[in-house]
């Protein structure tokens, strides 16, 4: 009779945590978030934001600005749930609404985009010795020279690299053909070698 029981509840127990499973994905969160589901919006909520907070911050780089599109995003989320169509992930959803949020702020921003004059003024103070070995390392000299890569490989590569973006997401998410996504990678790759050699 006991072993009865415990296999009973065994199954019950196997239910739930498969009920549980399925009700954590990403999809059923938004159908959820949809039906006004707190609580569901709330998971989603500690789910990405990191992720999504990193990568608006390095396109928009402010620290405040990043926080206040992070909750931009996820109030479109929340009012705009039922719309998802699920033709690409939720994550890639969340990526292209983030990506029109900081395009928006930085289009607003004066300051965001320097010129070559601007930047030939800023002082050189690569002949420090710590920074003279800082260079040295590979990695520094790699993020180095990612930021001086034009806003569009720049894009591209941080989504394939830093969110782990198909092509096709990445086509998704900028808004452009896959082929273009390719080319744009291709000259990223290219351009960042050469930076990197020259580091």
């Amino acid at each position: 009779m006991a072993t009865v029981c415990i296999r009973g509840e065994g199954a019950a127990t196997s239910l739930e945590w498969a009920a549980a499973r399925e009700g954590s994905s990403d999809k059923t969160l938004i159908r959820r978030i949809a039906a006004g589901d707190q609580s569901a919006m709330r998971a989603l909520f500690a789910r990405y934001r990191v992720a999504l907070y990193r990568w608006l911050l390095r396109f928009v780089d402010d620290g405040a600005l990043a926080e206040d599109l992070l909750s931009e995003v996820f109030l479109d989320v929340w009012r705009h749930a039922a719309s998802f169509e699920a033709r690409s992930s939720v994550s890639t959803w969340l990526l292209a609404i983030a990506r029109y949020k900081a395009l928006s702020a930085r289009r607003r921003r004066t300051d965001a985009e320097l010129d070559e004059a601007t930047v030939s003024t800023v002082p050189d103070i690569a002949d420090d010795p710590e920074v003279t070995l800082q260079k040295k390392n590979r990695a520094e000299a790699l993020r180095q020279s990612l930021l001086l890569l034009s806003p569009e490989h720049r894009e591209v590569i941080d989504l394939a690299y830093y969110h782990g973006k198909s092509v096709k997401e990445i086509a998704e998410i900028v808004g452009i053909s896959e082929v273009t996504v390719k080319t744009r990678m291709f000259y990223a790759r290219r351009k960042l070698a050469e930076l990197v050699e020259t580091t």
